[in-house]
């Protein structure tokens, strides 16, 4: 599997993406079987598919071990770690969205930063998504989260990704959203993340370290690519 941004850039790694890929090649006898491998960009990912009718309707992902050395992520901020850092720069629309201004960086295959904040229906991502995307801090840019925490196994989330803008939603953000409430000990484990596209259950592994990640896949329309 391969995916390009809105922008034409490529992206290493789509979590609802793959899920969409295992339905599809499951669905139309490509390769229809229960479990599948997929080669991405992130390296060779597990899906186990829940049958129904002989339909594939929810997959789980095993979206491997989430990276979290600053070099790699990447990110040129201090530390082996960016672990409730501060934003380097503060703004006015702060404090509508009561924003705690420390920031979390994970890497899915591909680059994450989640931020904490009290409402994210107020975050004005048209405004912040860019300027966090483009940051000098961040050499290859990067995927930006904020996220309202409701309980320690519930968090509602919105996205600006990479390349793409405002999404409905973002499984390896939704991932990176996972271990960044483990590591800033804002939630557990196991967590169900609401996003504007529909929720995600995710889980952190303590037993292989590996994030999975669980959600629906549905066909929504096909059509004929012109020679």
């Amino acid at each position: 599997m391969r995916m390009f941004n809105a922008d034409g850039s490529e992206s290493e790694m789509c979590g609802n993406g793959v899920r969409c890929v295992a339905k599809f090649v499951h669905d139309h006898g490509i390769a229809a079987r229960p479990t599948l491998t997929i080669e991405t960009g992130r390296g060779v990912l597990t899906l186990d598919l829940e049958i129904k009718q002989g339909k594939a309707v929810r997959v789980k992902v095993d979206m491997g071990e989430p990276i979290l050395d600053a070099e790699k992520i990447p990110t040129t901020l201090p530390g082996p770690r960016v672990v409730d850092q501060p934003l380097p720069e503060k703004g006015d629309w702060f404090a509508p969205c009561g924003l705690d201004p420390r920031m979390t960086c994970v890497s899915m295959g591909n680059p994450h930063v989640v931020l904490y904040c009290k409402d994210v229906a107020k975050v004005p991502l048209e405004q912040v998504g860019p300027t966090l995307e483009n940051a000098s801090i961040f050499p290859r840019r990067i995927n930006v989260h904020f996220v309202q925490v409701h309980s320690p196994d519930e968090v509602t989330m919105r996205t600006w990704e990479r390349g793409s803008g405002i999404t409905l939603a973002c499984g390896t953000g939704a991932c990176a959203v996972c271990v960044a409430g483990v590591l800033t000990g804002r939630t557990g484990r196991r967590l169900l993340a609401h996003l504007p596209g529909g929720d995600l259950e995710l889980h952190w592994s303590e037993a292989d370290n590996h994030v999975y990640k669980t959600g629906p896949a549905v066909e929504v329309f096909s059509g004929d690519w012109p020679d």
